[in-house]
């Protein structure tokens, strides 16, 4: 019997972490991340003092909760600056991390947060905007995207994208892929 007790209390720590997590992730994708550890810890039904036992931080919360949107933006970018047409993996980039976001509005607060607790998320932004960027000239270079186009036009058009997260939950991904649409019309070159 007491050599089962060590074993259960870790499937029950697990078992809280999951709930934690769970109950986190609802919460930033709802309402971003206004909101607070003592919200988190309600909808998981666990103390604080548990939910601050295992996420001493907010941001060591955040940054648990978001690590599979992380490497899922990550592969978008990576996926579309590799297609050998630099144009079509702009859009694809554009049409994928716009559908990404109406799903979570926390993940969008904290890729693009500037706060310094904030640094996971910050190198992972720079990373990600200079390989977007060389993507850019590249589809600038092949006369498909538009001249004046910087990368600060595709951080303002997700940052826009992501009040699509308060849609109606049926209408979110119609709505997505007309944003994502209308705006690689926007980033479209003009013919002369």
């Amino acid at each position: 019997m007491a050599a089962d007790l060590p074993h259960h209390l870790r499937a029950d720590a697990r078992d809280n972490r999951d709930r934690m997590i769970s109950a986190a992730r609802a919460a930033f994708s709802e309402r971003g991340l206004d909101v607070g550890m003592r919200e988190v810890a309600r909808r998981a039904e666990v103390g604080p003092a548990t939910l601050y036992r295992r996420f001493p931080t907010k941001q060591a919360l955040i940054d648990e909760v978001f690590a599979a949107e992380r490497r899922s933006c990550e592969q978008i970018v990576e996926e579309g600056c590799a297609d050998p047409d630099p144009w079509r993996g702009f859009t694809s980039v554009l049409q994928r991390l716009t559908a990404l976001n109406i799903h979570n509005r926390g993940f969008v607060d904290a890729f693009m947060s500037a706060a310094p607790a904030a640094a996971p998320f910050t190198a992972h932004r720079k990373k990600l905007l200079g390989m977007l960027e060389r993507l850019a000239h590249r589809a600038q270079a092949q006369g498909r995207l538009r001249s004046d186009f910087v990368i600060d036009d595709l951080v303002l058009v997700l940052l826009a994208g992501r009040g699509l997260s308060t849609s109606l939950p049926n209408a979110r991904d119609h709505a997505a892929r007309r944003f994502a649409t209308l705006a690689v019309d926007a980033f479209r070159a003009q013919d002369p």
